[in-house]
């Protein structure tokens, strides 16, 4: 993100390379935060030559904060890539978008890209859409129907992290459903169900206006294509659509587009939005099809226009962000690593990927569907077809760094300094803990933090533990501000998510996986300092995918599918993703006793919070 008028949350996107760096934007505390589309863009990746016989796929990623395009080559190789910011509004726990605004800066993205990357539309031979898992309301027409307070009918997305739908999560949690065990025994209030609720029983207007609502990645398939079948992805991890309903559909040959036969239609009575039944449940979907199956009749004219393409180029069903950050990187895996493990369903089933942005999703596969409590899933064919995916995550983490930083008392003069030499935040910061092990004579930097505890959970805890009412913690502060403090608190915080995803990595190898390999994807998966803590404190080795922009890729790798270049979504992973840095554990037993100890006390943290809760209810029973 470039331009002086204001402080992004890319200013501390952990960087190896500015040149890199991603445009997020960020969550004022403000009513309003408009830019005009295509008004501030970043470009990256102008490699390609002019190639008139190449075939070109183009990945789009919405995000909390901006729309990005990517165009790749068949072997996976980015040519390309620009993003455009997005308005976002908060106001307490409501979070909103304009799925209009998104549009415009998908536009502006996609003509950067083309521009840059030296590619004309006619050589785009396919296009894939990826976002947040954000709900988008719109009526008959498909224009924007209000999900806000103010009825502003720009306002007509719900943002993957709001949280107003609390008190409706925990109605619907205590219903019991057998859905419910598909989702790791509860919704979240980031799930679609809760927000949904929100709405019939706080905007009856908006309720009775609203014709589809869908997932924000679905919207975009449907405004290219004119074509509203749903992805399983989005509806089987989001919406409680049971999948594997499917099974023996997926057995036939090829992809497919499918009459919805996953809805429980009891689940959605008894927690009081029958209505969505009607119509063969047209309003949420009445068709599904696995990630990457061509729609409708690709781009219609009006979308090639805007977008520069050409009418009738294949688009895939979608994928949420994270998932397809899972298949840009999967099979991202050196051949020493593959080899070692003979059979290739049996390796693939090793490995979680960790997408890592301003949240964190977790997300391994298995052949048997594993019910982890407290772990998203398992969820049939979600992201890589007929394989059970599992998704853990964390809600706050690239925003809980900036979050940490931007509200400590050093953090102005650090930006300063940063700016100056035209480096992130975060490398000054690193810098600045490479200097202190050798001031206090430390036997490694982790030791840096033996007095100051992070629990993480800022946000609540999305898993293992399943609390949207937990809190962040941090234990050890003194009066001291000084930047060197600040790096030290942001050091904890960092150790602090790592044992949080060592958490969730015990806890689903406790329950049947076997995860010995993560790959990393994502804006802090540039930081070396977070990927080296996290391969310290889980113990296990992090592979990263050669191109860093995995989500666009995967997002390519839809289009790829959708084109027919590639037979099976599996095909296309393994032609596009390619291994690149391999990050191993430390070797010194002392690392390893240190960090023991530090998660110890970081479970303690929350045992220690439900007790003083428990208390506390007690007080003012």
């Amino acid at each position: 993100m470039s331009g002086d008028k204001r402080r992004a949350w890319a200013d501390t996107t952990p960087l190896l390379d500015q040149k890199h760096r991603s445009s997020i934007s960020p969550i004022y505390n403000t009513n309003r935060i408009s830019y005009a589309a295509g008004g501030l863009l970043e470009m990256a990746y102008a490699t390609a030559p002019p190639a008139r016989s190449r075939s070109v796929f183009l990945g789009v990623d919405v995000g909390t904060g901006s729309a990005r395009a990517g165009l790749f080559d068949e072997s996976g190789k980015l040519l390309g890539s620009a993003s455009s910011p997005i308005q976002i509004w908060k106001e307490g726990d409501c979070i909103e978008q304009s799925s209009t605004d998104i549009w415009h800066a998908i536009c502006a993205a996609v003509d950067s890209a083309c521009s840059l990357a030296n590619v004309d539309g006619e050589e785009v031979k396919g296009v894939g859409f990826a976002a947040t898992c954000s709900l988008v309301a719109v009526d008959a027409d498909g224009s924007p129907v209000s999900v806000s307070w103010n009825g502003d009918s720009r306002r007509n997305i719900i943002v993957w992290m709001d949280h107003r739908a609390v008190k409706q999560a925990e109605k619907i949690n205590s219903r019991n459903s057998p859905v419910l065990q598909y989702c790791g025994g509860a919704v979240s209030p980031e799930m679609q169900p809760p927000k949904l609720l929100w709405v019939k029983e706080n905007l009856q207007e908006s309720w009775s206006m609203v014709f589809r609502w869908m997932d924000l990645s679905d919207w975009l398939s449907y405004r290219a294509t004119g074509d509203d079948t749903r992805s399983l992805c989005t509806t089987v991890c989001k919406w409680t659509y049971l999948g594997h309903a499917h099974m023996q559909q997926m057995n036939e040959k090829g992809f497919r587009d499918m009459e919805a036969c996953g809805w429980d239609d009891e689940f959605w009575e008894e927690i009081g939005l029958g209505d969505l039944i009607d119509g063969h449940h047209a309003k949420i979907g009445r068709s599904v099809a696995f990630p990457g199956h061509p729609l409708g009749s690709g781009l219609t004219p009006a979308a090639a226009k805007e977008l520069g393409l050409v009418p009738g180029t294949p688009v895939g069903t979608s994928l949420i962000d994270a998932h397809a950050g899972g298949v840009g990187v999967m099979e991202s895996v050196p051949e020493s690593v593959s080899e070692a493990k003979e059979n290739e369903e049996e390796a693939i089933c090793h490995r979680m990927v960790l997408v890592c942005g301003t949240s964190t999703c977790h997300m391994a596969v298995s052949r048997n569907k594993l019910f982890i409590p407290g772990v998203w899933g398992p969820f049939w064919s979600a992201m890589v077809p007929k394989f059970w995916l599992t998704e853990g995550g964390q809600s706050a983490t690239g925003a809980l760094l900036d979050y940490i930083i931007e509200n400590h008392v050093a953090s102005r003069s650090l930006a300063n300094r940063a700016a100056s030499r035209h480096v992130s935040l975060f490398e000054l910061l690193n810098g600045t803990l490479e200097s202190m092990i050798h001031e206090r004579n430390s036997p490694f930097v982790a030791a840096l933090t033996e007095d100051i505890h992070v629990l993480p959970d800022f946000h609540g805890n999305r898993s293992p533990i399943a609390d949207p009412k937990s809190k962040g913690i941090i234990c050890g502060m003194t009066l001291d501000s000084s930047e060197k403090q600040l790096a030290l608190l942001y050091l904890a915080t960092v150790q602090g998510i790592a044992y949080g995803t060592r958490h969730i990595v015990e806890h689903c190898n406790a329950h049947g996986h076997k995860i010995d390999t993560l790959l990393a994807c994502g804006g802090l998966a540039k930081n070396p300092l977070f990927l080296q803590q996290h391969a310290d404190i889980i113990g296990c080795p992090i592979i990263l995918p050669r191109e860093n922009e995995s989500v666009l890729l995967g997002a390519a790798i839809l289009g790829a599918v959708a084109a027919k270049r590639y037979s099976s979504l599996i095909e296309a992973m393994k032609a596009m993703n390619a291994a690149g840095q391999v990050i191993h554990p430390s070797k010194d037993p002392k690392v390893k006793k240190y960090h023991d100890a530090k998660y110890l006390i970081f479970r303690e943290l929350f045992e220690q919070q439900v007790s003083q809760r428990s208390i506390m209810a007690q007080a003012l029973a």
